[in-house]
């Protein structure tokens, strides 16, 4: 793989730049890292324009509940061929009055046992055996496979939906579990370039696992084991900040959270998270002690200089002596 070529910046976030080959000499050493891995980067220049492409692994950190959609864009519920029961989209009862959609006697939803593989919440991170595309958190449909009673399908049949079909943590669409909170820490991946922005990121991840949730709710934070918390601008490139933090996930992950529920740690305060109370309530007495001796200090000069002042003020007023 060809790392060189002209040098020219290329952009990494709003009035943010890195020099062509600098970028380069870090992919170099986040290759080399995933060497033999479905996570190693490709790069190639179209027009004059450095792209680099691959998959971002991103770990779900969310604390509230997220919901599946109901079906794919391209699937529709088909209604009971009796036109007595259906109007309007809505179900009728037996004197017209009009039925919850909870109450449809005759749709039914599929269970999970169409992917007996499906992985457990929060396992643990890739493997070097992980196939292309294949995330921890599994991908999903989320299609309902709504069915009327009594319509049995044929094992091929069976067999499509088993292979079509995947879920976030076991979780598939159906009345009991469509809206859950997915394993803080556990791990997915998408497929992406180093010209997609954070909104369209989030927009792709949501759109993989059919998620109903808007992407305005949620941001894309680059998290330390520090416990520095750098939230990725709207005009940031998640790909190429993921490059520029370097590859290796113990020291730094991305991470998919709630916009409301995050604030951002700077690096000066993350290196005081850890202490225990008692070693910070030290920290801050010697801070106070050091104060207290500038503030010392300052008055000791400025009561100097005051001094001096006075007494040249005194000279000036007296005036010349007589000769």
């Amino acid at each position: 793989m060809d790392y060189g070529g002209c040098e020219y910046p290329v952009p990494c976030g709003k009035d943010k730049y890195i020099s062509k080959n600098e970028l380069l000499l870090h992919l170099k050493t986040y290759n080399i890292y995933y060497e033999g891995q479905n996570l190693q980067l490709r790069h190639r220049e179209e027009e004059g324009e450095l792209i680099v492409e691959g998959l971002l692994n991103i770990s779900w950190g969310l604390r509230r509940p997220i919901r599946l959609q109901m079906q794919d864009d391209n699937q529709r519920i088909r209604p009971p061929p009796s036109s007595s029961s259906w109007h309007s989209g809505c179900n009728l009862g037996a004197h017209g009055s009009v039925l919850k959609p909870s109450t449809l006697p005759d749709i039914q939803v599929t269970d999970a046992e169409a992917a007996p593989n499906a992985e457990a919440p929060g396992s643990g991170t890739a493997t070097k055996s992980q196939p292309e595309e294949t995330p921890q958190l599994m991908r999903t449909r989320s299609d309902v496979g709504v069915r009327r009673r009594g319509s049995a399908r044929t094992p091929s049949e069976q067999r499509r939906i088993r292979r079509h079909r995947f879920s976030i943590n076991g979780h598939f669409y159906n009345h009991k579990t469509s809206v859950f909170t997915p394993a803080y820490g556990s791990v997915t991946n998408v497929r992406i370039n180093s010209t997609m922005t954070t909104p369209q990121v989030l927009k792709l991840l949501l759109n993989k696992f059919k998620i109903e949730n808007s992407a305005e709710e949620f941001a894309l934070y680059i998290v330390h084991t520090s416990g520095e918390k750098q939230k990725l601008r709207a005009s940031d490139y998640p790909l190429i900040a993921r490059i520029l933090q370097g590859p290796c996930e113990q020291v730094s992950k991305v991470f998919l959270m709630e916009k409301d529920q995050v604030e951002e740690v700077t690096y000066d305060v993350a290196q005081y998270i850890k202490f225990e109370m008692p070693v910070l309530r030290s920290f801050i007495q010697k801070l106070e002690e050091e104060e207290d001796r500038e503030v010392k200090k300052l008055m000791r000069k400025y009561s100097i200089l005051r001094l001096m002042i006075e007494q040249r003020l005194e000279e000036i007023s007296e005036g010349p002596t007589a000769m």
